[in-house]
């Protein structure tokens, strides 16, 4: 903080045209510097994507108003980075100039200070806007009107970008979330070059809008964020960065991918009591998947890491984890730690920034990892089996059984 002060100074004494020159300085970080300093996420997820008749709202699905308190707690159990998925839909006006409401615009802002300003990593993205079953979505791949989603896509980044341009690279942009036509297969064309042409509008208009932005690490996904669909040979195209700052050097990249791991489904998200463990330690094989275990889990991640990690492109696991079915099986919590565990480990292991989700349901079939009304934690014995896996251990924490 303290060197960032002397830069601004030494900015403001040089004039604006070395201002930019400056901030690019207190910018600039290596890929794997930017992912270890990252460490362990955690989203606050159903919050600002929450929505109600196609208007975004932080409480419409029944979550408490988000405090700082609430981001403490995160920050005091050991995570270093938060996403923060964000929904716009009917705070967007009308073109030409889809001009954000400014109360949504400014909420977002207070919530990325309750982490920016305690030191924190922030992601934010454009969340519901691309779901087909959302009231309001717009941000549809195969829909007709191609140009004027576009349009509208580039003008609401726009505004985005201009709020937080002189944020630290300790603030993440992405792209969208989860971008796909809405059919689990394989995917369609142009329905995916219309998810890179969007990657592209958004890396463009970031950079364009000058400040920190210029040389911010900027984070995309490829088809419903999924391994396969991105990093195999189905269309995904990595954003060309034409407008990044001059003082990045050539060979540094600043454009992360962005992928999700809920495998197997049957354990991480199906709502049902069948399949409630998962990897080595499970002791009931009719309560376990027949996929999606340990060896799986390395293999996908490894297919990031050769196919982007070795060439400049960190990965960030934006999304992992498991609901909760211990009411079908009291042992439940235990493999939700491992599976977490793991994902965590294996994504230290291949270059990869783990950012577990957190939907702040802790009943059954919940996610989350602390009551937001009480602040307290739920599921310590997940946390440090997170913190062990990215060897950020809390003090005085301590594994649950069967580690």
């Amino acid at each position: 903080m303290f060197l960032a002060v002397l830069l601004t100074i030494a900015a403001s004494a040089y004039g604006a045209a070395n201002q930019a020159s400056a901030a690019d300085t207190v910018a600039r970080s290596s890929a794997s510097q930017i992912v270890a300093d990252m460490g362990a996420g955690w989203n606050l997820g159903n919050q600002l994507e929450a929505t109600t008749n196609g208007y975004p709202s932080e409480t419409a699905w029944g979550q408490p108003t988000v405090t700082q308190a609430l981001i403490d707690k995160v920050r005091a159990a050991g995570f270093k980075t938060i996403r923060i998925p964000v929904s716009y839909l009917g705070h967007i006006g009308p073109g030409p100039n889809h001009t954000i409401d400014p109360s949504w615009l400014n909420r977002i802002q207070q919530v990325v200070d309750y982490g920016y300003n305690r030191g924190l990593h922030v992601i934010i993205n454009m969340h519901g806007d691309g779901y087909k079953t959302v009231n309001g979505s717009w941000l549809i791949c195969d829909a007709p009107s191609q140009a004027g989603i576009k349009a509208k896509y580039q003008k609401t980044w726009q505004q985005i970008a201009n709020r937080f341009k002189d944020y630290d690279q300790r603030l993440i942009l992405e792209s969208m979330n989860e971008e796909f036509d809405g059919q689990f297969g394989r995917p369609t064309q142009p329905c995916y070059s219309n998810i890179n042409s969007y990657n592209q509008i958004f890396v463009d208009t970031v950079r364009k809008s000058g400040g920190h932005n210029s040389s911010r690490w900027l984070l995309v996904p490829g088809w419903n964020t999924n391994i396969d669909y991105t990093a195999g040979n189905y269309g995904f195209a990595v954003p060309s960065d034409q407008y990044r700052s001059p003082s990045i050097p050539a060979g540094e990249r600043r454009i992360m991918i962005s992928v999700h791991h809920y495998s197997p489904w049957d354990f991480a998200g199906e709502e049902t009591g069948t399949i409630t463990q998962w990897g080595r330690a499970a002791t009931n094989p009719s309560r376990t998947s027949s996929w999606g275990q340990e060896a799986y889990l390395d293999s996908q991640l490894k297919k990031m890491y050769e196919t982007f990690v070795t060439k400049g492109y960190p990965v960030v696991v934006g999304e992992y984890g498991a609901i909760d079915k211990s009411s079908f099986d009291s042992s439940n919590n235990r493999y939700r730690a491992d599976f977490a565990r793991a994902v965590a480990a294996t994504a230290k292991k291949y270059g990869a920034a783990p950012v577990y989700w957190d939907n702040g349901a802790t009943e059954r079939y919940g996610f989350g990892l602390f009551d937001r009304r009480s602040l307290t934690v739920t599921q310590q014995g997940i946390i440090d089996a997170i913190m062990s896996g990215v060897g950020a251990r809390v003090a005085g924490s301590a594994l649950p059984s069967g580690a």
